[in-house]
C-alpha cells in the first residue's frame, strides 16, 4: 500500500471528542493523516459513582485542536480542506442556555448515579422502543436522575444535548446534531430515527429541548464566517453529521458488513457490526449506524483498558504509575491458560451487555497461595475475552451471519500479550488497524465521502479506502478449546452473585463514605 499522502484532491478535518481529550486529524482522501492535534479534558469526580465534564471544555479543545492543526498545513493544502466530520463520546450530555452557557457540569456515560431511576424506569418495552438495554450507559436514566434531584436545571435549560450537538452548535451557530449521535442518549424511537415524546418525558425535558436531527454523513451547516477567518481558511465549508465514538471506529475500521466486527479495545471494550435491519436482543446495543437506514449491534463492556491499568496502578510497580509493565506482561505470559484456577468477573464498572446490571461488582474466585499478582493481571485480561465471546455469539444470532474476521483498535492492541489472549479466547482471528485514531478516522470518513471523491458519496465504499491495517493475530485453537472451559465456569458466577450484589449495593448505601466539600457542578 502508498503510504504517502496524497498531494492532491480533498482534504477533511475531524474531532474526536473522548472521555479524556479531543483529537482532530486533517486526513487525505485515502486515510492518511497529515496533522494531529490534541487537548486534555479534566475528569471529574465530586462523589462515588458521578462523572462529569466541564462542558465549555468541549467546544474550547474542539477550537484548538482545529486551530493547531490548520496552522500546521501549509497555504496549498489549506485550500484542500472540503469539510469537518465530528465524533464524541456517547450518551454524556449537558443542559445550556439560550447563549450555549452550560447550567451544570456534563454527567458522562460512565457515570452510574442513576440506579434508582433504570430500575424505576428500565423495561423490556423501553429497551425495544429506543435499542438500548437498561442499563448505566444511556443518557436517559442520568437525565431523569437530574429531572428528579435537580428540576430546576431542565426548567431553566434552553436546549439538552450530547456532546455532538454542543460541538455542532459552536460550529454552525445551529442547535443541530446527528441521528447517530443524539440516538446513544436513549430518546429516539430508533426504528423511525426521531425522538419519542414517550421517552423525552421519562427524561423530562420536551422535544423543543432536543437539537434538531439530521441523517448521518449529510451537511448540518456551514462553518461560521467568525471561525473561517479566525482558522485562516479561503471559505466556509459544510460541517457533516457524525456518529458516536464506537460506531466511528468500526467505519474507520472498514467493519462495514456483517461479517466483519469491529473491535475497541479501549478505557471500555466494545465490538459491533453492521446490519440493514432493525433487531433487538438483551445482549447487545441497538445504534443508528454512520451508514444512513443502517444499524450497529454492540456490545459494551465497561472494564476494559481502565481494569488493566486500575490494577497496575493499584497493584503494579508504582514506579510506572499505571503506565504499561513489560516485566508484569513477561510474567503473565509464562502462567497457563485458565491461570491455574484463578477466574475474574470484570465488572469494577458494573455490567453493561450481556446483563446490564448497574448494581454488579467485580470478584476474583478461586484465590490458592501459589497464585501471584501476575495471575490476577491474567485473570483479568482472560476474562474481558471471555465476556467478548458471549457477546459476540449473540450478535451472531442477532445478524444470522457468522464472523469471518475482527478489526481491533484502541490501546489495547499495543499489548501483544493481551490481543493474543483476545485472539485465543475468542477463537477468531484479529486484524490490528493501523491508524491511532480510529474513531476520529470513521468520522473523516463520513466527511469525504460527503466530496464524492469517490463518484458518490457512500460511506462503506468510502471507509474500505481510507482504512489501513496490519499484523492479523491468529488465534491458538488449543487454547481457545482450554478457554471454552473455563469461560463456562466463569459465567456460572454471575447468576449467583447477583444477589450478594443488591446486598452489597444496599450496605454502600446503608453506609457510605464521607460525603465531598463540593458535590455541586462547577459550572
Amino acid at each position: 500500500m502508498n503510504t504517502q499522502t496524497l498531494n492532491e484532491g480533498p482534504l477533511v478535518i475531524a474531532i474526536d471528542s473522548s472521555t479524556t481529550s479531543t483529537k482532530a486529524i486533517i486526513v487525505d482522501a485515502k486515510g492518511h493523516v497529515l496533522v494531529t492535534a490534541k487537548r486534555n479534558i479534566q475528569l471529574h469526580t465530586p462523589a462515588m459513582d458521578f462523572y462529569e465534564h466541564n462542558p465549555a471544555r468541549w467546544w474550547e479543545t474542539t477550537y484548538e485542536t482545529i486551530g493547531e492543526a490548520i496552522s500546521k498545513l501549509s497555504s496549498t493544502d489549506k485550500e484542500r480542506i472540503q469539510a469537518i466530520g465530528i465524533t464524541h463520546q456517547r450518551e454524556s450530555f449537558a443542559p445550556f442556555d439560550k447563549e450555549g452557557k452550560p447550567l451544570r457540569n456534563g454527567i458522562l456515560w460512565l457515570d452510574s448515579r442513576a440506579a434508582k431511576q433504570i430500575n424505576k424506569y428500565g423495561s423490556k418495552h423501553i429497551h425495544e422502543l429506543s435499542g438500548k438495554p437498561p442499563g448505566v450507559t444511556p443518557g436517559i436514566y442520568k437525565m431523569a436522575w437530574v429531572k428528579e434531584n435537580e428540576p430546576e436545571i431542565f426548567q431553566k435549560a434552553y436546549k439538552v444535548v450530547e456532546v455532538h450537538g454542543y460541538i455542532a452548535w459552536n460550529l454552525t451557530g445551529e442547535w443541530v446534531t446527528s441521528v447517530a449521535a443524539a440516538d446513544s442518549l436513549g430518546l429516539l424511537d430508533i426504528q423511525n430515527f426521531d425522538y419519542s415524546d414517550e421517552l423525552l418525558e421519562i427524561a423530562g425535558v420536551t422535544r423543543d429541548q432536543m437539537a434538531k436531527l439530521v441523517p448521518p454523513g449529510e451537511p448540518m451547516g456551514m462553518l461560521k464566517t467568525e471561525l473561517v477567518s479566525q482558522w485562516k481558511l479561503s471559505k466556509s465549508i459544510p460541517v457533516i453529521a457524525g456518529l458516536g465514538d464506537g460506531q466511528a471506529a468500526g467505519i474507520g475500521a472498514a467493519a462495514v458488513a456483517p461479517d466483519i466486527a469491529y473491535l475497541n479495545l479501549g478505557t471500555a471494550v466494545n465490538a459491533g457490526v453492521e446490519s440493514p435491519i432493525y433487531k433487538c436482543d438483551s445482549a447487545f446495543r441497538t445504534h443508528a449506524s454512520g451508514i444512513k437506514g443502517n444499524y450497529v449491534f454492540e456490545a459494551l463492556q465497561s472494564s476494559g483498558s481502565y481494569l488493566a491499568g486500575w490494577f497496575r496502578q493499584s497493584l503494579g510497580d508504582p514506579k510506572l504509575l499505571g503506565e504499561p509493565d513489560p516485566k508484569l506482561d513477561e510474567e503473565a505470559s509464562m502462567i497457563p491458560p485458565g491461570c491455574e484456577g484463578l477466574v475474574t468477573l470484570p465488572y469494577w464498572n458494573a455490567v453493561q451487555s450481556p446483563y446490564w446490571d448497574a448494581l454488579a461488582r467485580g470478584a476474583v474466585v478461586g484465590w490458592r497461595g501459589t497464585h501471584s499478582r501476575a495471575h490476577m493481571y491474567r485473570s483479568i485480561l482472560e476474562s474481558i475475552g471471555f465476556e467478548m465471546r458471549l457477546n459476540l455469539d449473540t450478535i451472531e444470532k442477532g445478524t444470522g451471519v457468522k464472523l469471518t474476521s475482527i478489526r481491533a483498535m484502541g490501546g489495547g492492541t499495543r499489548s501483544k500479550l493481551w490481543r493474543q489472549i483476545m485472539a485465543d479466547t475468542i477463537g477468531i482471528p484479529i486484524t490490528i488497524c493501523l491508524q491511532d485514531e480510529i474513531s476520529a478516522l470513521g468520522a473523516a470518513v463520513l466527511a469525504m465521502a460527503s466530496t464524492k471523491v469517490y463518484g458518490n458519496n457512500d460511506v462503506a465504499y468510502t471507509a474500505q479506502q481510507m482504512a489501513h491495517f496490519g499484523d492479523v493475530i491468529e488465534p491458538d485453537l488449543k487454547k481457545t478449546v482450554v478457554y471454552n472451559e473455563v469461560a463456562q465456569v466463569q459465567r456460572n458466577l454471575y447468576p449467583q452473585l447477583k444477589g450478594i450484589f443488591e446486598q452489597l449495593y444496599n450496605l454502600a448505601q446503608k453506609y457510605p463514605g464521607p460525603k465531598p466539600e463540593s458535590p455541586k457542578s462547577e459550572i
